[in-house]
């Protein structure tokens, strides 16, 4: 039995300017694989937002990953209440 399980990642919003999609800025910790340091890196994905809901600069918000919207959206938002 397969289960689908999407990937789901936490960040912030960095622009809400275009219509329907927000651009949020998740950052996640990596070691370096010589000398063992701790190093954060930003990574910005596009996400889908179909009920054009209002997010302001600095909101965190959960994303779960879909099908392909666009070139470079795979992502949607998780609306929670």
């Amino acid at each position: 039995m397969l289960i689908n399980m999407k990937q789901t990642l936490s960040g912030t919003v960095v622009s809400s300017k275009t219509s329907k999609t927000i651009v949020v800025a998740v950052k996640s910790t990596k070691v370096h694989p010589k000398y063992l340091k701790r190093f954060t890196t930003v990574k910005k994905y596009l996400v889908h937002n179909e009920s054009n809901a209002i997010f302001e600069n600095g909101t965190n918000v959960k994303i779960i990953s879909c099908s392909p919207k666009s070139k470079l959206k795979r992502w949607e938002i998780v609306i929670t209440q």
